[in-house]
């Protein structure tokens, strides 16, 4: 327990290392996610070599096609989710570019982590929630004393998409790729599937695209 917990906070001070601040908004859920765990050993280097192809992976997409097609079919979904949190097409892609780039970086499904928003937040940028989870993603404050990064702004939304994708890709990889248990544990509710199933619902329903 200690060594993964020691993984996952090294993980997340490798990626979330040089990004900038900007301010952006807070986000609400209904339980305590991320919950904090006694840093161990030293990550190991299979771990150092997945961040670092990850880190040099490009940002957004690879085809200009492939870009608008899912931009314009995203944003569309979005207009209808929240039209208030982001009234104008301008601000809805520049959120679904940021939402891509930082899923693909952290090798997870771009629509499962508009899933995951939608349910912890609803695309809510002033909202948080009662027990202090910040950001789209409702990353708990407390990740930033655990690597050392006191400076980083949660509200940013880059910030906060890094450090949520990095701990939900590091929860799938633990589980070996069970969805219902990663996303559990993400959420701090491991062995109850209410919080995943509202998830993989919002996926299904709402975000899943063929491919």
């Amino acid at each position: 327990m200690a060594r993964l917990s020691a993984i996952l906070v090294t993980a997340i001070w490798l990626v979330v290392a040089g990004l900038p601040s900007a301010d952006m908004a807070l986000a609400q859920s209904n339980a305590p996610a991320q919950r904090s765990e006694n840093p161990g050993e030293p990550p190991s280097p299979a771990l150092l070599d997945s961040l670092s192809r990850a880190m040099a992976a490009p940002d957004g997409f690879e085809d200009v096609f492939d870009a608008q097609v899912w931009l314009l079919d995203m944003q569309s979904r979005l207009a209808r989710r929240q039209p208030e949190a982001y009234p104008s097409r301008r601000a809805r892609l520049a959120l679904l570019e940021r939402v891509h780039a930082e899923a693909r970086r952290a090798q997870l499904p771009p629509e499962l982590v508009l899933a995951l928003i939608d349910v912890e937040s609803r695309f809510q940028p002033d909202a948080v929630s009662s027990a202090g989870a910040l950001g789209l993603m409702q990353v708990m404050p407390f990740w930033k004393a655990e690597i050392g990064r006191p400076q980083d702004d949660l509200h940013d939304i880059d910030t906060n998409l890094r450090y949520g994708c990095t701990i939900l890709a590091h929860y799938l990889k633990r589980e070996h790729g069970d969805w219902t248990s990663a996303l559990a544990r993400y959420n701090g509710s491991l062995g109850r599937t209410i919080y995943p199933e509202q998830v993989m619902q919002a996926w299904f329903t709402r975000w899943w695209i063929d491919r």
